[in-house]
């Protein structure tokens, strides 16, 4: 089943604390959870992060916004509590409880206001704040992945072979640019190959191969490749092309014991953006969370 949009657990979290009594943030996520219905496969999702599920996001958000409102007041570090407020709330007998419903409490509005003039318009109410910001970064990573893409696909070969030495050296293979540049090799077929060190002391190599190619790479080219790292006797190997790979091919690596890596067009991109080649940092957000332990007195 679908998760329920970020609002529509401002009503069971504070649900989970209508008996009046402390309870732990933990205790607090799952009853909203038992409340909501979530499945197995709902409480799973996580968020952009990969490491936090949403549905925590979430519950954790709506016991941020209720606290701001005042209908739950912090008994200690991770426990809550319901408020008088809270309780009123409850007693209206709300179908769901919105971020408009708060905005009538002046706690609210100054913690949505900050430091501007005027609060800002009601959220959508499908995302907590945290999935906001994570969801605007994968737009913008998405978009960014397409532009380089569209940027490869028009440059020159000669230009394809420079920035393919240039990620390599930015992931720490082949040493310098100079070397790295001096040991690939030109194919004149738009691409280039050779052996590169996989470490600065140059302890063992990887066989390079860069196509800059409009189709599909199929097993008879990564054959040809993994045929290519016998005759020089090298165990590793990486195929590069601004294209993909297609099914066969990527069947047929995961089943030869030499181990090959292959990049599409699309992981190329990405690994251009994760170690800045040809991409420029505009701005840097970074998100913090109150360090609770360092306001505890000894």
């Amino acid at each position: 089943m679908a998760l329920p949009d970020f609002q529509s657990f401002f009503l069971p979290a504070l649900g989970a604390l209508a008996d009046g009594k402390p309870h732990g943030l933990k205790e607090v996520r799952e009853k909203a959870a038992d409340q909501l219905q979530l499945d197995a496969e709902s409480r799973a999702s996580l968020l952009v992060d990969g490491r936090t599920p949403v549905y925590v996001s979430r519950t954790d958000w709506a016991v941020t916004y209720l606290f701001r409102a005042g209908a739950l007041a912090r008994a200690e570090r991770g426990v809550y509590q319901i408020t008088e407020r809270g309780k009123e709330l409850l007693a209206r007998g709300l179908e769901k409880l919105t971020q408009k419903d708060l905005l009538e409490f002046p706690e609210f509005r100054k913690f949505l206001r900050g430091n501007g003039p005027e609060v800002p318009p009601p959220c959508g109410g499908d995302a907590s704040p945290e999935e906001q910001l994570a969801n605007a970064w994968r737009e913008l990573r998405e978009s960014l992945v397409a532009e380089i893409l569209d940027k490869i696909r028009q440059i020159t070969p000669s230009h394809f072979e420079q920035i393919v030495v240039d990620l390599l050296v930015a992931m720490g293979y082949g040493g310098s640019v100079e070397d790295t540049a001096r040991v690939l090799g030109r194919t004149g077929d738009g691409g280039i190959d050779g052996m590169i060190k996989e470490d600065k002391l140059g302890l063992d190599v990887v066989f390079v191969q860069a196509k800059r190619w409009g189709q599909n790479v199929g097993r008879p080219e990564v054959q040809a490749f993994a045929g290519s790292l016998e005759g020089a006797r090298a165990r590793k190997g990486v195929f590069i092309t601004t294209a993909d790979f297609t099914r066969e091919a990527r069947e047929y690596v995961r089943q030869i014991e030499k181990k090959i890596i292959l990049i599409d067009g699309r992981r190329l991109a990405e690994l251009m953006i994760d170690h800045d080649v040809g991409v420029t940092t505009v701005q840097t957000y970074r998100v913090k969370r109150v360090d609770s332990d360092y306001f505890e007195e000894d």
